[in-house]
């Protein structure tokens, strides 16, 4: 041993050579293990693993550590299905089995609820995905340099691309979509060295699929180019030049989803959740969670995923209150393509809207935030009108927490928490969360 393994184990050092069994799974696919008290985490190890880790940062009371070897595994790991793990970032849990990948989910959210001062002790009603094929939109990075041109994700915990042939997330199509378009920016050396990145979307059935393109180049030059050699398996092409401006070269920037008896077009740009087999029954979650009449406040609507089912359902008034330019149009066109005269979008922000919409008798409202959470004068703008019921829409269980915690202070807590396996494999989860008045 060095001088640095031999250390006591409670003063840890950064190069430290450390031994330790994994408690339980935290947030970001990290394993919490105590090393003389102090607490140590260390990403991909799952609870149960006997682990050896290299000690990195060190800070008062904690530490980060990487993973250097699985002495004794935790009885859920498996083969990574995917070549490409650990090297590339995204799927830190696909070496579990997926019922424990659940199992570590449900534990990361309680442990996230309780941490933020929102403790849940009741159940939570988890809804699973199939592993495979589930992504609808994803978004692609590019690299070009000595060793060629690289189209993929990013490696963990740093900024180079990882080349992929192949993602098991994405459907076949996509895939082949994909392997077209590393063809034509290797083929156009000038378009490759000038791209940044790639949007993907797709319809659920696969029968639509569309990429945007940013790139530095002119707009003359980066249409020219991909105009040369469109991928076939796409049916809408777009390039982004200079400061947003989106020229569409082919078919249209939308595809279309069918929740229920509506159809919902999308934008590329426009936000949508991503598992094409699970976005309906999210849809229909949120709407069964708000029984009764009065109008329904749809906030961070997007382009009307919660707001259209909503009103279909009620006849009622849906008031949908969504900033995103691209996601607005988007709404306009589903409200008048399924002639629901029931809702009203409003393009501001949500504060705004908030703040210049009286509180009626009854009222509901559905909360569906970016992964920042809430502002605090948005927790107490809703809690303030009284709405009969919220429900909270939350891809990320720290920021969800804290507001929780905000919204308790306000006299609402919660009656009903769910998880959506939205993105198996990865760490991410979405969570589904009605308050009540206390």
């Amino acid at each position: 041993m060095t001088a640095e393994e031999e250390r006591p184990a409670g003063d840890l050092r950064t190069g430290q050579a450390i031994e330790a069994t994994i408690e339980k799974a935290v947030y970001r696919g990290r394993g919490l293990a105590r090393v003389g008290g102090r607490v140590v985490f260390v990403p991909r190890a799952h609870a149960g693993d006997r682990v050896r880790a290299r000690v990195g940062e060190v800070h008062a009371g904690w530490a980060e550590a990487s993973l250097a070897e699985i002495l004794v595994p935790a009885a859920g790991r498996r083969t990574a299905p995917c070549p490409y793990v650990p090297r590339c970032g995204g799927c830190v849990y696909q070496d579990l089995g997926y019922e424990a990948q659940l199992a570590a989910k449900e534990g990361v959210l309680r442990e996230s609820l309780l941490r933020a001062g929102a403790p849940w002790e009741g159940p939570i009603a988890v809804h699973s995905s199939p592993e495979e094929g589930w992504r609808l939109r994803a978004s692609l990075h590019v690299a070009a340099g000595r060793d060629g041109l690289r189209l993929g994700l990013r490696e963990e915990g740093t900024r180079r691309v990882v080349d992929l042939e192949r993602c098991l997330q994405l459907s076949e199509g996509t895939n082949e979509a994909w392997v077209e378009l590393r063809t034509l920016l290797t083929e156009n050396p000038k378009l490759g060295a000038r791209v940044n990145g790639i949007d993907l979307l797709e319809s659920p059935d696969g029968g639509a699929r569309v990429a945007a393109v940013t790139t530095t180049l002119a707009p003359r030059q980066a249409t020219a180019l991909l105009r040369a050699s469109p991928p076939e398996r796409l049916t809408g092409l777009g390039v982004e030049v200079g400061r947003g401006r989106l020229h569409w070269l082919q078919g249209t920037p939308f595809v279309e989803m069918n929740v229920g008896p509506l159809t919902l077009r999308v934008h590329v740009r426009s936000f949508f959740q991503a598992n094409r087999f699970l976005y309906e029954s999210l849809a229909s979650t949120v709407s069964g969670l708000l029984p009764g009449k009065g109008r329904v406040l749809d906030l961070y609507a997007g382009v009307g995923l919660f707001a259209l089912p909503l009103a279909a359902r009620d006849g009622g008034e849906v008031v949908a209150v969504e900033r995103a330019l691209t996601a607005v149009e988007d709404a306009r066109a589903n409200v008048r393509r399924n002639r629901l005269e029931g809702v009203r979008i409003v393009p501001t922000d949500v504060r705004q809207a908030l703040a210049a919409t009286r509180p009626e008798p009854g009222e509901r409202i559905v909360l569906d935030p970016p992964r920042t959470g809430l502002e605090k004068e948005v927790v107490a703008l809703v809690a303030d009108r009284r709405p009969a019921a919220v429900v909270y829409v939350s891809c990320d269980p720290p920021t969800l927490g804290r507001d929780l915690a905000r919204f308790a202070a306000r006299g609402y807590r919660p009656d009903t928490v769910r998880l959506f396996d939205l993105f198996p494999d990865t760490f991410h989860l979405e969570t589904v969360v009605r308050l009540r008045p206390a």
